[in-house]
């Protein structure tokens, strides 16, 4: 019972790192979105 539990949290851990990663790549775009929205404000002024 326990080795199950321990491998339900292992495979909820792995899922969980899989998560994060994709939020990460997600802020990081619209970070870079951001940032090229401001550039071209500058630019135009």
């Amino acid at each position: 019972m326990i080795r199950l539990a321990v491998i339900g949290l292992m495979i909820l851990g792995l899922a969980a790192c899989e998560t994060t990663k994709g939020a990460g790549r997600d802020l990081q775009k619209a970070g870079q979105a951001l940032s090229d929205t401001a550039t071209d404000v500058q630019n135009s002024l």
